[in-house]
């Protein structure tokens, strides 16, 4: 909320402001506002702090509208439950509420005085004619907030705690001057060096394997280049029938049908209609008073602490709380009701609008109706067809003849493994159970009928199983040498790169060692950890000329073709007018880096140490979710 009202001010303080809250965030990020008294069933309580059923919807719609303004994206609240996305701001408020009740508890309590002193930077409150503060703009810009002004100077203390201690955490960890010393001489200073590159060329290429060398390979490679066992089989298809060889359907069918289906095809009457929950009979009286006196519920609800909750188009189904449920729908258009007792307290509601229901008519439903029973039709011949399969199968029929008494289809499938890959590793179109059926048999095997769902049937026949196997080498033989080559290739060049480098490291000279294989010697004085440098001299010059010390020898590979020799010449350090300046500019990144692994560490620790309890039931209650309807959750309720 305090957003809010920032994003209508500028002056000269917002700056100042916004230092002091991105400092603030290293210990509770965004501070949505949590203040506010106890409310009945609260969703979560640390320490004397709770979070009521309201603020926590309050909390959810906010992230929710803050979402669609920044993706641009249309989310629900259902889409948002769907997600366990209730669950993760739930944690997240508790984290807060967490460290601010341990902040209060230690002592950290900003005062009155500095509460007026942030409220009076807001220029929103200012007099636009006098420039000055004015009290009545502060409760008026509140007002139209919905937030009392208890709620806003309660979220002001707990921002301003939250800044002090990220703003002390930060003035204690300025790191050592070292610090960023080391990590600018790291990143500033330069390399001289002398390399050659190694290539195939000056290695030689293979001959062509022989057969013993490429049987050999084979074994070597024996769990790679096994092959699967594959499965051939015959499906037989129970399909649905053609719609044209469906029966007619008869009025009657269809005035039958509708009769059966006219309430679900009918239009349930839906109602706008705002809630006002209040924590006691007093204020819930006050409330109906003042709305039945022409206040808005936005206003009513600002005046008495309480968030209004909007109901748009619901339909009476849709409502969980069966009290509010039978009061909104038992009154008529722009009524007050209320208030009455529902599962969140006393509840006033006011009704905005009716949409009155629709009756399906005959007219309206009768293609859809129609459809409907065609589909049945044409499942009750499928079904026919696997009855008359199977009688025929226990009267003695073989295979053949019970498909043609019952006049499905057979379809050969070609070869295929476990998993479900033709010979050539491109996938089978064929439906799971198809997969798990045929290796459930063996050869000859016959499945019973399965039922794949959507009033389709089938059955498997298993004709041939080709177990798993070695290929031939005549198989394989092609692509087989083309590997060995490559690998003895790859041999060959590591070797000689090996070679040459020992060379280098027993004394003899880089520029004797590199002319002894016609290589060309490369030697860079000034070399600079970037990427630019590295896309000039590749990958592995810049690995070995900056892992090795002053006239150390590196090797390895500089790409999938070659290999890289060299030799570290000289190493410089930075220049001290470019170091200093660096190292100044790293130092306060790294305090920040710093403060904030300490912040998060201080919200996970607040959190325990204020044993804050969670109530997941309770908030999806006050999202207007029923808990039952939910899928068991991985977790229980925390205490």
């Amino acid at each position: 909320m305090i957003s809010s009202f920032r994003k209508l001010s500028k002056s000269w303080v917002a700056p100042i402001i916004v230092g002091l809250i991105a400092i603030s965030f290293v210990i509770v990020g965004t501070t949505d506002f949590l203040g506010g008294g106890s409310r009945n069933g609260p969703v979560l309580k640390a320490g004397s702090r709770e979070v009521s059923q309201i603020e926590y919807r309050r909390i959810v719609d906010q992230r929710i509208e803050a979402f669609r303004e920044q993706s641009g994206q249309s989310v629900t609240m259902q889409d948002l439950v769907a997600q366990g996305g209730h669950l993760q701001i739930l944690e997240g408020v508790a984290e807060t509420e967490g460290f601010l009740a341990w902040a209060w508890r230690a002592g950290l309590r900003p005062g009155a005085e500095l509460i007026a002193a942030q409220i009076r930077e807001f220029p929103v409150f200012f007099n636009q004619v006098t420039g000055q503060f004015d009290p009545q703009q502060y409760a008026q810009a509140l007002a139209q907030q919905n937030v009392t002004e208890a709620d806003f100077e309660a979220e002001i203390r707990d921002q301003l705690a939250a800044n002090h201690y990220g703003a002390a955490i930060y003035a204690g960890l300025r790191l050592p001057r070292i610090y960023g010393a080391v990590l600018a001489g790291q990143s500033l200073h330069t390399r001289d060096g002398s390399w050659f590159v190694v290539t195939p060329a000056m290695a030689g290429q293979a001959e062509p394997p022989t057969d013993e060398q490429l049987n050999a390979y084979l074994n070597e490679n024996a769990a790679q280049l096994r092959r699967p066992e594959f499965r051939s089989i015959s499906l037989v298809v129970f399909s649905p029938a053609s719609e044209a060889d469906l029966p007619p359907l008869t009025d009657e069918q269809i005035q039958e049908r509708f009769e059966f289906r006219r309430e679900s095809l009918s239009r349930a009457e839906t109602r706008t209609f705002t809630t006002l929950t209040a924590p006691d009979e007093e204020t819930a009286v006050a409330i109906a008073q003042a709305l039945r006196g022409g206040q808005s519920p936005a206003a009513v609800a600002a005046a008495n602490g309480v968030q209004p909750v909007e109901y748009e188009n619901r339909a009476r189904s849709a409502v969980t709380d069966p009290a509010i449920a039978a009061a909104a729908f038992g009154a008529e258009e722009g009524a007050v009701v209320g208030p009455v007792r529902s599962g969140l307290g006393r509840t006033v509601i006011v009704v905005e609008s009716v949409t009155e229901g629709q009756a399906a008519t005959l007219a309206s439903s009768r293609e859809a109706i129609v459809q409907e029973l065609r589909e049945e039709a044409m499942r009750g011949q499928t079904y026919d067809a696997v009855e008359r399969y199977e009688q025929a199968r226990q009267d003695g029929a073989s295979l053949a003849e019970a498909v043609e008494a019952a006049g499905a289809r057979v379809i050969d499938l070609p070869p295929f493994t476990e998993d479900g890959r033709l010979p050539n590793g491109q996938p089978l179109n064929a439906p799971a159970q198809v997969l798990r059926s045929a290796y459930a048999q063996d050869e000859g095997g016959e499945s019973d009928v399965i039922d794949a769902g959507q009033g389709q049937y089938f059955v498997v026949r298993v004709n041939e199983v080709t177990p798993a196997a070695m290929p031939s080498l005549d198989d394989v033989r092609e692509p087989l040498a083309q590997n060995w080559l490559q690998r003895e290739n790859t041999r060959r060049l590591a070797a000689l790169a090996d070679e040459l480098a020992g060379r280098v490291r027993g004394g003899e000279s880089i520029a004797e060692v590199a002319a002894s294989v016609n290589a060309t010697l490369v030697t860079r004085t000034g070399v600079q950890q970037n990427e630019e440098t590295q896309a000039q001299v590749g990958q592995g010059v810049m690995r070995g000329l900056f892992s090795q010390g002053v006239e150390q020898v590196f090797s390895g590979q500089q790409d999938g073709q070659s290999f890289v020799i060299g030799r570290v010449d000289r190493i410089r350090a930075p220049v001290p007018a470019l170091a200093a300046p660096r190292a100044e500019q790293i130092r306060p990144q790294m305090s920040i880096q710093a403060a904030e692994a300490l912040g998060d560490g201080a919200r996970a620790a607040a959190t325990r140490q204020m044993n804050v309890r969670t109530w997941p039931e309770r908030a999806l209650n006050a999202l207007g979710i029923d808990p039952t309807q939910m899928p068991a959750a991985p977790a229980a309720e925390q205490e």
